[in-house]
Formats: C-alpha cells, structure tokens, sequence
C-alpha cells in the first residue's frame, strides 16, 4: 500500500470537479481525446466515456470513436473541459471521413519522413 501525499490530493480533488463532464484529453504523443469523465484514481488515469480521438491534418479533421476509452494518467498532458456550446470550429475546417483522414496522415508522414530524408543527404552542404 503506497503513501498518497498532499500533491495526490490536490490533483484528485481537482479531477473531481470534472465528473460527469465532457473533456478535452491531450495525450504526450499528441492524440487529442474527447469524452465525458467517468471515473479517475490517485494516478490520474480516467475513464472516458463516448470517447473520440480527434485527428487534425492541415484544413481536415475527423472525430474516430473509441467508446469506453482508459487513459494512463502518465500519458496525460493537459486535461480541459470543453464548452459545449462553442465547440465549432475555425470555418476553413472541413469535417471528413476515416478513411480519408488516414489517407491524409499517411501522405503527411511521408512528406515529413521525404523532408527529413532530403536534409540528410544535404547535410554535407554544411550550409550554416
């Protein structure tokens, strides 16, 4: 049985306040994840439920269901409540289909691993 000290409190009493509440989850590998707070430990690990990753890419984005969703409290960066009624979005923001938005990651990941690629091979340029 470990000790829970005053920080642990704080942060479950914080959590607290956000039961029942829909969420805004940023993950540290960048996934953005929506749902409402169903339950949470001294960890900060939290149940979301009607969860939805939200992807972004460029001028596209796309809310993928996830349903009953788990999160580690340490992958946890920042955790906000979302007003329901200002949730639009920027107007230049088109709403697409899974499969499209994969499609759409897909051909940025190699276009950031072509760059990457590109300014290996120049490096021998030393143009700094």
């Amino acid at each position: 049985m470990s000790w829970a000290g005053p920080e642990d409190i704080y942060l479950s009493t914080s959590l607290a306040s956000y039961l029942d509440r829909t969420l805004l989850v940023l993950l540290r590998d960048g996934r953005k994840l929506m749902g409402t707070l169903r339950s949470f430990d001294q960890f900060a690990n939290a149940v979301l439920e009607g969860a939805c990753e939200r992807v972004i890419v460029g001028n596209l984005y796309c809310d993928i269901p996830l349903g009953l969703y788990v999160i580690r409290g340490e992958n946890v960066v920042l955790i906000g409540e979302l007003d329901l009624e200002r949730e639009d979005l920027p107007p230049h923001m088109t709403r697409v289909s899974v499969a499209e938005i994969r499609r759409a990651q897909k051909a940025e990941r190699e276009a950031t691993d072509l760059k990457g690629t590109m300014r290996k091979r120049m490096e021998f340029l030393d143009l700094d």
